[in-house]
């Protein structure tokens, strides 16, 4: 966001800024500073002589060089991590310019998983406070804050909100879930071009369980436990209201709600404002794209398909929601569809006893007693104390514990022989060699994607996974993994990296000012993201690459702005040619004349 001292304007020249600030003004600007690359008449204009060292770098390459050598002379992930914040907060446009340039190697360090380990140690390492902190014992001031931002109603594109119940793979951090929101936007931008200066990261801090937080000492958040009901829901619609009438043509994305929540407020918004969650509608999405390409390499018919899910929370609830609509797509009747989806998780299979313990989008994937009244229940041990994060699943599972066990993940798959296995489970090593061998006995090309990240949570790497099934597995991560090496072919391991997919369909809500996301529009998102994997060939990604982002979200923002044209939600004007469309509104981090005013 530019400040009150400085505006954007085009003329035939292109992006231009004129700003009445001076001297060290713009120097700490970081939406204005260029360094260097101040020319000789702008640093008369701007007061900048003597400010600057002498040289004049017009081009970027030289501080593209110094800004790399500096990335990696710091030694740790962690330290990358800050260093390349620090480098935001003093320079905007040279930080997306790196990002994009070494997108591949930076990504994971900028977001995830390395924002996972700067979220558990914010208040150490927190510097340049960036966003806007809203606190549920303060919900008289939210409109307040959010004009604090400084933008007026047409200045705003897109805020993305946390509650930071469930950050990745490491539950709930509270108010340091801020970084989560900033990461985001991070992403929407790179690999987008979405405009940085157009976007307000939130956090929605509503408390934490996370008794170390309660007892830090530095911890910078609301200390008081997590609070929920009527006051959280009244909080959340707020935000809501405040932001919709401060910013009414942004598009509202949530990250990382707990599972009773997620489905709640997306609810609760959708049909209203144009508003999306990333967690179930994104992780689905990217996930139907792998498996669209995957099916089709199959040879087999989508209503062939049976689906065993590791992990019933809203990442796997949401994958599965997204592969029963598209069975029904292909003709395969709604309930039948919800039959041919296995869930398991904490407490074994769910079934249908357990259905007072089950959220309400867990219920359909229950099975019927009867169905699994003669299969084996294994021993298990309750979750202990301490790792508690899921009390209704822990609950069930100290249960069944000290009754008969679970119906475990080995069970399920020796009794379904599923085609397709899936894991959301944030537990690593699940999907041991003697299951994959079970269900590669019983079909000629399993298709399994162990999704759960960061790196080390992963329920099996695509090498066990290549060398258990001699090749014939069809493989995605949720994390970046390495090339395999095997026989002769070597497998490109396919990232289901959200980033393929929401930065292209939130640019193209934006860009169409479209009034909702709705489900066709997100199908859309999935299936360009799948035009663009490689085509079918031993060992081809099922997905397309990362280093190819940019690429990625055109297509994907220009088939969801034709897809909400199809559905009369389209609001924008200049939408006659959605490619020439996207392509003008895209943000590239080049360095744009400075006028004094």
């Amino acid at each position: 966001m530019f400040s009150r001292q400085a505006k954007v304007v085009k003329d035939a020249t292109g992006r231009r800024i004129k700003t009445t600030a001076r001297g060290y003004q713009v120097l700490r600007d970081p939406a204005l500073n260029k360094g260097t690359a101040f020319t000789a008449a702008e640093r008369d204009a701007l007061g900048l002589n003597g400010l600057l060292p002498p040289v004049v770098t017009t081009e970027m390459e030289p501080q593209l060089e110094r800004a790399y050598a500096a990335y990696h002379a710091a030694p740790t992930d962690l330290a990358k991590h800050i260093y390349m914040w620090r480098l935001h907060d003093n320079n905007v446009t040279l930080f997306y310019a790196l990002l994009q340039r070494h997108m591949m190697e930076m990504l994971p360090v900028v977001y995830d998983p390395v924002v996972g380990e700067a979220i558990e140690n914010y208040s150490e390492v927190m510097t340049r406070p960036r966003g806007v902190f809203l606190s549920i014992n303060e919900p008289e001031k939210i409109e307040e804050k959010l004009a604090a931002f400084g933008a007026g109603a047409d200045d705003i594109d897109l805020l993305v909100a946390s509650d930071a119940e469930e950050i990745l793979g490491i539950g709930d951090w509270g108010s340091n879930g801020i970084d989560i929101s900033i990461g985001k936007l991070a992403v929407y931008t790179a690999a987008a071009g979405v405009d940085p200066h157009r976007v307000i990261p939130v956090v929605l801090d509503v408390g934490t369980n996370n008794e170390k937080l309660l007892n830090d000492p530095l911890y910078v958040g609301y200390r008081h436990s997590r609070i929920r009901g009527k006051q959280y829901d009244d909080f959340v619609d707020a935000y809501v209201a405040a932001a919709h009438k401060l910013f009414p043509k942004a598009m509202l994305h949530w990250e990382d709600f707990g599972s009773t929540n997620a489905r709640r407020i997306l609810a609760r918004h959708r049909d209203k404002l144009p508003t999306f969650n990333d967690d179930m509608q994104g992780t689905g999405a990217i996930v139907l794209a792998g498996l669209l390409n995957a099916v089709e390499r199959t040879g087999k018919s989508w209503a062939e398909q049976r689906v065993v899910i590791l992990g019933g929370g809203t990442a796997g609830c949401g994958i599965a929601d997204q592969i029963r609509d598209h069975m029904v797509r292909h003709g395969v009747p709604h309930d039948e569809a919800t039959r041919k989806i296995w869930i398991v998780d904490l407490p074994g299979l769910l079934t249908e006893d357990m259905a007072d313990h089950l959220l309400d989008y867990q219920r359909p994937y229950a099975r019927p007693l009867a169905e699994v009244a003669n299969l084996k229940r294994t021993p298990c041990e309750p979750i202990p104390a301490d790792d508690s994060r899921w009390p209704a699943m822990e609950s069930l599972r100290a249960e069944r514990a000290a009754k008969d066990g679970i119906i475990d993940l080995a069970t399920v798959v020796g009794e379904v022989h599923p085609t397709i296995m899936i894991g959301t489970s944030t537990t690593p090593g699940m999907f041991t060699q003697s299951i994959v061998k079970d269900m590669a006995a019983h079909v000629e090309r399993p298709i399994i994607f162990p999704l759960s990240n960061p790196t080390l949570l992963h329920e099996a790497t695509p090498a066990h996974l290549i060398e258990w099934t001699d090749g014939k597995v069809l493989v995605g991560t949720g994390a970046p993994f390495d090339d395999v090496h095997y026989n002769g072919v070597t497998y490109v391991i396919g990232q289901a990296n959200n980033a393929a997919l929401y930065p292209g369909l939130g640019f193209g809500t934006i860009v169409g000012r479209a009034a909702k996301v709705t489900d066709e529009m997100i199908f859309a998102a999935a299936q360009a993201v799948a035009g663009q994997a490689p085509e079918d060939a031993p060992g081809a990604s099922l997905l397309p690459s990362n280093a190819d982002l940019r690429t990625t979200s055109s297509v994907v923002a220009t088939e969801v702005i034709r897809t909400a044209q199809a559905q009369g939600l389209a609001r924008a004007d200049n939408l006659a040619d959605p490619v020439e469309a996207v392509r003008e509104a895209q943000w590239w981090p080049v360095y744009a004349p400075v006028d004094a005013e």
